[in-house]
């Protein structure tokens, strides 16, 4: 986009702000009246180019979020807004509107701001105070925008020391200041640190609006705290008349510093600096602060220097922002009481962020964007890379080549540059991510090998890519030609125009190395053109750091924790104008991993909305998420060490439990189809209502002893550890003579087929892909990780067809749906409108992954189909009731292996 175009976009959008919304014409008017201001002039083909984009982001709508809060609550933030004078509010609303946030996403920013704001200390209240609170957000969906602004409206509020704990590496803290500076301070620190006195500010960001009233950094974008550095610019403090802020990492060393440094100043008697209400921000709150995979006495220091830090003031707030609501800060399976006792417990609030409905995130990618059938949107297979580049692989693992699908994803990568460029986002940076390996010299192999490929493209395009049809002679070009045939035949641009622009938008592309032995990324200084990156890392990349502009992944890694694997997820953010062109290269297992794992993360933001409705206290929601079904597999994680049979409570009202993983041993498979038989020859027999639906037959009115029966009898895959038969019928008989007293029974069916009769009655079975790796241990996953045996939306059946419309409405409104614009409802929105729980027989036939069909394993897959079953729990009247599950993490082990850390991590690790 030109720069008269982009100036006249970001004064039109200015100027609505604060108006209502226009018309069509209304809007075309105006961006003319702007374009004739702006020389040279625009034409009308732009001028509908810049309407249109601005109609989209009126489209754009986020959510005001869910607040769980203490029973002490109170509020004070609308007494104190007629004294307050929003100055550094008002400066960072105006940036985020220029930098093309949409308008009510802005609006929405400040709402929430305001609403964690009111539930700080008041700054004006002189007496000690002290406030405990989380935020809880999405992996890349704006956390620190949304504390960034927090921290304005604290500082125009009367808060004068404002401290943000950024991570535990410093290419993220770095990253951190540098938006800190822009969106607060006005000013670039690192290049101000170096300026002589009495030489230019170096003004950016906010301070374009005003450059008055400037924050006092006692950080650079060049440097952490440090103490002799503090100690000299005590003297710019000037009484505390505008606000000093640090950024720092999340280091034993730097706390110590910093500690140490206000211990110092309070000695000196500067009792001011101690009174002054400060604020502490800890983003990434789960990592290092309570996290027991860093190792116990690591974590005791920071997290007891974190509240060191808060008890050194009068007056002091922590605010914890993490996007994996599964942290440990709730997942330690020990006592109840040590959670809620804790320092770092978020007692006073926890608040979760709705995502913005342009968000590219794990639901969209991993549940909407990955049908049951067809191909995935955006998701495309690793299979080639056990010869070339194994998942598991040793430090001095030689790499000569590269998988095909390695170079695949470059060449997607390099096409997709070259159609931003055409859709006018020349300026803008595009980067491809590449994390395959733990280890650091893997990575530099792995950069040089690209670095080959991508200069073998670039030399075949500036030598025949200007020689039209003939240029598809080249095998480069033809490569390039044949994966934008498969991959981007639908975009707006033939190929010949590609391939013309081709030189243009490949010729700066550079490979780059992240990690804790070079850091070679860098978006300063790009001029007109945005940066065209590829940058190869592991661990550096995945907690924290943006890519911007990323558009292709290429992803080989493996592991079961669900933070650091949603952490891993660069790609997530917002991709506007491209999000059609994005591509994620990852293996079957990954994709199953992610796909659960959104599920669950976006049960527990439900459970949120569930819990501020109700009134429920952070105590109550921190209880919910340690008695989550998925928490089973974080204990056993977490507990692995111990090699022994730890014990869970879970809660199951309102939950969903499927035998994902049955055994194949031929006595179980046997005993599991007579009671299966049994099962349906009762319902046979009891003359009960039955209807057809969508998914096959449902019984209506079933008695608890039916399903208690199946239940007693099931022989459970020792793997499977929700649905061990034990906990499951302890929460059934408790409720027997009331709320489950009796049941709908399902049994699915598809519409067309070969009907089956083992079971009895005419059934035409799912067919369900396993994970070949888990047959040799006499169990089967179907769905692989994705651990899946219903169809999406089979808690349908048997609700009422009224309350389900209902639910479906207010899930639309919830995530700023049209009406007519097509949606995929999760079953959790109809489970909370059940009556009666829901039992669900299933008849499974197992088949090997696509393209696995000639594997070893697939021999052990069942000739016959198999049963399984899964049961939807409607919400109870008793819902704090929870039930003993055992994880024996021995065999857990075994299962999953341990998580390698990468080197980074490692190096990360000792730094702390």
């Amino acid at each position: 986009m030109s720069e008269a175009i982009e100036t006249v976009k970001n004064m039109v959008e200015s100027g609505l702000f604060n108006q209502a919304r226009k018309t069509e014409d209304e809007l075309r008017s105006m961006i003319r009246g702007v374009a004739a201001l702006v020389p040279p002039g625009l034409s009308d083909e732009e001028i509908e180019q810049i309407a249109r984009e601005i109609e989209h982001k009126q489209g754009i709508k986020a959510g005001l979020g869910a607040v769980v809060d203490s029973e002490d609550f109170e509020p004070w933030l609308d007494d104190a807004k007629p004294s307050i004078e929003p100055f550094y509010w008002n400066r960072y609303q105006k940036l985020l509107l220029q930098n093309g946030l949409p308008k009510d996403v802005v609006i929405s920013t400040d709402t929430v701001t305001d609403k964690i704001l009111s539930r700080l200390g008041n700054p004006e209240k002189h007496v000690p105070w002290d406030r405990r609170g989380m935020v809880v957000g999405h992996v890349q969906s704006g956390k620190t925008a949304n504390y960034a602004g927090l921290i304005c409206k604290a500082a125009d509020a009367g808060y004068r020391l404002i401290i943000v704990i950024a991570g535990i590496h410093n290419n993220l803290r770095n990253q951190t200041q540098a938006r800190i500076d822009e969106g607060f301070i006005g000013r670039d620190t690192g290049k101000s640190q170096e300026t002589k006195k009495g030489g230019a500010k170096h003004i950016i960001g906010v301070g374009h609006f005003d450059p008055n009233n400037t924050p006092v950094s006692l950080t650079n974008t060049l440097r952490d705290f440090n103490k002799a550095t503090a100690s000299t610019n005590t003297s710019e403090i000037d009484s505390y008349k505008v606000p000093v802020v640090l950024v720092i990492k999340k280091n034993h060393r730097t706390l110590a510093n910093l500690l140490d440094w206000l211990k110092d100043n309070s000695a000196r008697g500067d009792q001011e600096m101690i009174d002054q209400p400060m604020l502490l921000i800890d983003d990434e709150a789960d990592n290092a602060s309570i996290n027991t995979k860093y190792g116990k006495k690591l974590v005791t220091t920071i997290n007891g220097q974190i509240r060191d830090l808060l008890n050194m003031f009068h007056r002091s707030c922590y605010v914890g922002y993490t996007a994996t609501p599964f942290a440990n800060i709730f997942i330690d399976p020990d006592q109840d009481d040590e959670m809620y006792n804790e320092d770092l417990f978020p007692r006073d609030f926890i608040i979760g962020l709705d995502a913005p409905t342009n968000y590219f995130g794990p639901t969209k990618i991993f549940v909407d964007g990955l049908p049951e059938e067809g191909d995935p949107t955006w998701l495309r297979y690793i299979t080639d890379n056990e010869d070339i580049l194994p998942v598991k692989h040793k430090i001095d693992h030689e790499l000569d080549a590269l998988p095909s699908s390695l170079t695949r994803a470059l060449r997607a990568f390099l096409l997709a540059r070259t159609i931003r460029n055409m859709r006018g986002q020349k300026r803008a940076h595009c980067s491809m991510l590449v994390n395959a390996s733990r280890f650091t010299a893997v990575q530099g192999r792995l950069r040089n090998r690209l670095h080959e490929t991508l200069e073998r493209i670039q030399n075949s395009v500036r030598i025949n890519a200007s020689r039209g049809a003939a240029a598809l002679n080249d095998p480069e070009i033809a490569a390039l030609h044949g994966v934008w045939r498969e991959e981007y035949p639908d975009v707006e641009f033939d190929w010949p125009s590609i391939q013309s622009e081709l030189l243009d938008a490949l010729a700066s592309a550079k490979i780059v190395e992240v990690n804790s032995r070079a850091n070679d990324l860098d978006y300063s200084n790009s001029g007109e053109r945005g940066q065209t990156v590829v940058a190869v890392g592991g661990f550096s990349l995945s907690r924290g750091l943006t890519l911007e502009g990323l558009t292709v992944t290429w992803f080989l890694r493996n592991t079961m924790m669900y933070d650091t694997l949603m952490q891993m997820g660069r790609w997530f953010g917002y991709r506007g104008g491209y999000e059609d062109l994005c591509r994620i290269w990852m293996p079957a297992e990954a994709i199953d991993w992610y796909s659960f794992i959104a599920t669950a993360a976006e049960e527990l933001h439900d459970e949120l909305r569930t819990m501020e409705k109700a009134k429920a206290t952070p105590r109550m929601f921190g209880l919910a998420v340690r008695s989550h079904p998925a928490s089973l597999l974080v204990t056993a994680r977490n507990k692995m060490g111990s090699g022994k049979k730890v014990t869970t409570l879970v809660g199951l009202s309102n939950k969903f439990v499927e035998t994902s993983k049955v055994s194949i041993k031929p006595s179980d498979l046997s005993a599991n189809l007579g009671l299966a038989k049994s099962l349906v020859s009762k319902l046979n027999g009891a003359s009960l209502r039955e209807e057809s639906s969508p998914w096959g037959t449902l019984v209506r009115g079933a008695p608890v002893e039916f399903i208690d029966e199946f239940l007693a009898g099931w022989r459970n895959a020792e793997q499977s550890v929700t649905t061990d038969p034990g906990p499951v019928r302890s929460y059934i008989r408790a409720r027997k003579a009331d709320e489950l007293q009796t049941w709908d029974i399902l049994i699915p069916s598809l519409a067309k087929g070969l009907p089956d009769m083992a079971l009895g009655k005419p059934i035409v079975p799912a067919t369900r892909y396993v994970d070949l790796h888990d047959l040799q241990h006499e169990f089967m996953s179907f769905s692989g990780k994705r651990m899946r045996v219903a169809s999406r939306g089979i808690e349908k059946a048997g609700v009422d067809p009224a309350r389900a419309d209902a639910a479906e409405a207010r899930y639309r409104e919830e995530k700023g749906k049209a009406d007519g614009e097509r949606v995929n409802y999760p079953d959790s929105i109809y489970r909370r409108e059940r009556d009666r729980g829901l039992f669900i027989l299933h008849f499974v036939k197992a088949k090997a992954p696509d393209g696995k069909e000639d594997a070893k394993e697939v021999s052990l897959i069942p000739d016959d189909p198999v049963v399984a079953w899964g049961i939807s729990l409607p919400v109870s009247s008793r819902p704090a009731e929870r039930v003993e599950y055992v994880v024996n993490t021995v065999r857990y082990q075994e299962l999953f292996g341990e998580d390698d850390e990468d080197d980074d991590q490692e190096a990360a690790l000792e730094a702390l």
